[in-house]
């Protein structure tokens, strides 16, 4: 399987933002800056709550 979207909670602001689990690049939170997701050559370190996941269809 390829991967699926996530949707996470900053754990600094709150603010949800959706990227994808395999993250190759690190992700930072849109609203506050802080660094959500940190590439692993897998599945991505996130560093917060993972609120939903987008099923591949």
């Amino acid at each position: 399987m390829a991967g699926s979207f996530i949707t996470v909670e900053c754990p600094d602001c709150e603010n949800e933002q959706s990227l994808f689990e395999k993250a190759a690049s690190e992700v930072s939170c849109a609203v506050c800056g802080h660094t959500i997701a940190r590439p692993t050559g897998g599945k991505a370190d996130i560093e917060g709550e993972v609120t939903a996941v987008v099923e591949a269809r």
